[in-house]
């Protein structure tokens, strides 16, 4: 029997995923939680052998829940949902050592299946996902650029960047025209918008 824990925000699409895995013989839900927050406890306390895990939990996201699921709790194995998956998403969910990413669209028993997969210690992905994420194009920003991205993320000044990252005005608005040139973003809000989907944020 798979021991799962379900980490979804929304209270309807949490229940209806736990009656959809506890439907199947071999799957057994033995904790639910609402936030990102709550993920780690839960799964000491209950340890369960996997956790399906909504990308936009509330809290710190469910990314960083995973990251810490792998260094706290390494038995209990992740795979990430997301409403609207992209390349970037399922590099960052990699990155923090989850086994799985699938669309929140994905059929029951193709869930089911991937928690199988994820309990066995291989890698469950949307075969579209895979393949988009291998073919998203190689980050063309430099370490200084995404440092300047990362702040103006933040809705910061180019004046307040300047500051945080000891340069001149003129420095930071020159990182963040190439910035702009090379994500052939229309604003730096766009920019951030396009890095973030890409995974390079």
């Amino acid at each position: 029997m798979i021991r799962i824990l379900v980490a979804e925000h929304l209270p309807l699409v949490r229940r209806g995923l736990v009656a959809s895995l506890d439907a199947e013989p071999d799957l057994h839900v033995v904790a639910e939680v609402g936030s990102a927050e709550d993920v780690l406890p839960a799964a000491l306390t209950y340890e369960p052998d996997t956790a399906v895990i909504d990308l936009d939990l509330p809290g710190s996201g469910g990314v960083p829940a995973v990251a810490r699921l792998h260094e706290k709790a390494p038995g209990c194995r992740a795979l990430v949902l997301s409403a609207q998956p992209t390349p970037g998403q399922v590099r960052r969910a990699f990155a923090a050592h989850a086994l799985g990413f699938m669309s929140l669209d994905v059929a029951p028993e193709q869930l089911a299946e991937g928690l199988r997969q994820v309990a066995a210690g291989r890698r469950a992905v949307d075969s579209e996902l895979a393949i988009a994420a291998l073919q998203a194009a190689a980050n063309p920003l430099t370490r200084r650029e995404l440092d300047v991205l990362r702040i103006a993320a933040g809705g910061a000044r180019s004046a307040e960047i300047a500051d945080q990252l000891f340069l001149s005005v003129g420095t930071v608005r020159n990182h963040l025209s190439r910035i702009m040139c090379k994500t052939g973003a229309r604003n730096r809000l766009d920019a951030v918008r396009i890095a973030s989907d890409a995974g390079w944020l």
